[in-house]
């Protein structure tokens, strides 16, 4: 009997050293949330992006984007707001789509408008599409907690530290925006 006591609690032990060297950044054995459960090619590049190891335990900002929309220079709005709050753990993640008709032709050119054009360094995804049944199911998860799709582009999604939706903005609200700001600040 002891010996099979002892033999169990060092089963266990070494199952925990081995998960904290095989999992990223000291990362809990905890299951990712349905929300974070996604890997997502980064924007005109060959990496992927984990949402769980990227954004797991993190209070996250999640925007579907268009590069060619009377929304697009909330961008600046949006990186600001990353430079603002990135040090007290706010991540942003844009998701660039053409679900409205108004996304560039090509990635080089959403990575420039992006880019160079506005200094994104918040992560930005590949295209994907956000509403409607060819929803990537990031955005069906988005929708199934909030009970909204995106109407337009630069729809926002805040998702607390557990990986649940706790407010939607529409458009129109921009990320200045006083409401978006106190849903944040009760995040952080």
């Amino acid at each position: 009997m002891l010996v099979k006591f002892i033999s169990s609690r060092i089963i266990s032990a070494c199952l925990g050293a081995l998960a904290m060297i095989l999992l990223p950044n000291g990362a809990s054995a905890q299951q990712c949330t349905a929300l974070l459960d996604h890997r997502l090619q980064k924007l005109h590049s060959i990496k992927q992006v984990d949402l769980c190891e990227a954004f797991q335990g993190k209070p996250l900002l999640i925007v579907n984007t268009a590069s060619h929309c009377g929304f697009t220079g909330q961008f600046r709005g949006l990186e600001a707001l990353y430079q603002e709050y990135q040090q007290q753990g706010l991540e942003i993640l844009g998701v660039p789509s053409n679900s409205f008709k108004q996304e560039a032709a090509s990635e080089a050119d959403t990575a420039k408008i992006c880019y160079r054009n506005y200094g994104v360094t918040f992560t930005m995804t590949a295209p994907q599409p956000v509403t409607g049944e060819a929803a990537h199911p990031l955005f069906q998860e988005l929708k199934r907690q909030s009970g909204h799709s995106p109407r337009w582009n630069f729809h926002k999604f805040l998702v607390n530290e557990q990986g649940q939706v706790v407010s939607q903005f529409p458009s129109h609200i921009k990320p200045s925006d006083p409401a978006l700001r106190d849903a944040l600040n009760g995040l952080l």
